[in-house]
């Protein structure tokens, strides 16, 4: 990995990463869109043949299919996915807000009632590798807000099929429809509708750069969580940290994908050298390490800062998907941290806690988003109409301002609505 002091940094394309990417294929993916919104069945047929190896007669899983995807899977494994959904379950429930109501002067009430999202699309990665654990994250948490229709999407097998361990996690999570379709094509039928799929009224989930950007485009016409595509890592250390867990940390995020990133910032020189040297010592046993290396040469960087200030500034600008404070004192870093999709706290606290078992979900902002969005969670299901109830009391009170103002703005109705209402009032309380 590129080894530099912090402050001889000044490659922007640490900070815009996989933004890059997906900025090369917004053409591809446009033609896409319009293909599936024009043509529906068809060219999805089409796309996934040709992207896929895919030839497919009917879209949708059978549902006889999806029940006994658990007949064919080992008992460790199910269990495993249950007690994944147990915790992701108690966690998500915690995030249902609660609705309320309030007098903000007299004889005026306002509040805030809480609705689910009627429909949602999740879109199950499965180019690279399987991730039955995305479905979970994706599902649970919409299945807790109330949502009443859930559908995934995830790319064939060249056969036409959908792996049992998809298909089992589906199931376990609670999905009510899912679909053998993937990348670009799949944003687009979930936005737009097929003969087969009918739109949706928000899709989430992860995705390579091709259906990162058909979220952007589509966005508008439905709602999305916000840019998730290739994963990413930032690790802040000092002398205590483990070189062992950091080097494996990074090889963990960068065997996700190409173009994930893998950033570590230090203030031990002699921490940042054997980091690397444990990397290159361990690189070409791992079973991905074409795409680690390829990862690692592309946005992998380790950066000597001169203190730990140095190295929260430098996160906080990154913005980074997954954060790792592996420090002496992990809680005072964490004081000053402002941007960060999910953070670990300490050496023995690494990524794939959050990945599969802790509960939090790991559906996150990429690509500097951590700065405007937070991870997917129960909330991201729900809706939040606000409510209002006037009595008497608060038509008399609020009278003034809101005639003042609705005359000022020149919205003469607005302020006959409630004059109207003012002489009502009046009369009856004579």
């Amino acid at each position: 990995m590129k080894i530099i002091k912090l402050e001889d940094q000044e490659d922007q394309k640490v900070f815009q990463r996989s933004k890059l990417d997906a900025e090369s294929v917004m053409g591809t993916v446009e033609n896409i869109l319009s293909a599936v919104k024009e043509n529906g069945d068809i060219a999805i047929r089409q796309y996934t043949e040709k992207f896929d190896m895919a030839d497919l007669k009917v879209l949708r899983v059978d549902d006889e299919v999806i029940n006994n995807s658990l007949l064919n899977l080992d008992d460790k494994l199910i269990n495993a996915l249950k007690k994944a959904a147990d915790n992701i379950a108690k966690f998500h429930k915690a995030q249902i807000p609660d609705e309320w109501m309030i007098e903000v002067d007299e004889g005026v009430m306002a509040g805030q009632v809480i609705r689910p999202l009627d429909s949602v699309g999740c879109y199950i990665p499965g180019g690279r590798a399987v991730y039955p654990s995305t479905i979970l994250m994706t599902v649970i948490p919409a299945k807790i807000a109330g949502v009443s229709r859930i559908i995934c999407c995830t790319p064939p097998q060249p056969d036409g099929s959908i792996k049992d361990v998809v298909l089992a996690a589906a199931k376990v999570a609670g999905a009510t429809e899912i679909y053998k379709v993937g990348g670009a094509q799949a944003v687009a039928a979930m936005a737009y509708g097929t003969e087969s799929i009918s739109p949706v009224d928000k899709i989430v989930g992860p995705g390579n750069i091709f259906v990162t950007a058909a979220k952007k485009m589509v966005y508008g016409d439905v709602d999305i969580d916000f840019p998730a595509g290739p994963s990413e890592v930032l690790i802040i250390t000092d002398e205590t940290g483990n070189p062992d867990y950091i080097a494996l940390d990074i090889m963990a995020q960068a065997e996700h994908d190409p173009n994930a990133a893998c950033v570590l910032v230090t203030t031990s020189e002699a921490i940042a050298m054997q980091v690397d040297q444990r990397i290159k010592e361990q690189l070409n046993d791992m079973e991905r390490s074409e795409i680690i290396s390829e990862s690692l040469e592309k946005y992998g960087l380790i950066t000597i800062a001169d203190s730990i200030e140095s190295a929260i500034d430098f996160s906080n600008k990154y913005a980074p998907e997954h954060l790792i404070i592996m420090t002496q004192k992990p809680e005072e870093v964490l004081k000053n941290i402002n941007n960060a999709g999910s953070i670990f706290l300490g050496k023995l606290t690494p990524v794939s806690a959050g990945d599969y078992g802790s509960g939090t979900n790991h559906v996150l902002p990429t690509s500097g988003c951590a700065k405007m969005y937070s991870g997917l969670s129960a909330e991201s299901f729900l809706k939040k109409p606000t409510v209002q109830k006037l009595s008497e009391k608060g038509v008399i009170n609020l009278n003034e301002m809101v005639i003042t103002l609705a005359e000022y703005e020149g919205l003469y109705a607005h302020a006959e609505s409630f004059k109207k209402r003012v002489i009502d009032v009046e009369k009856d309380m004579k």
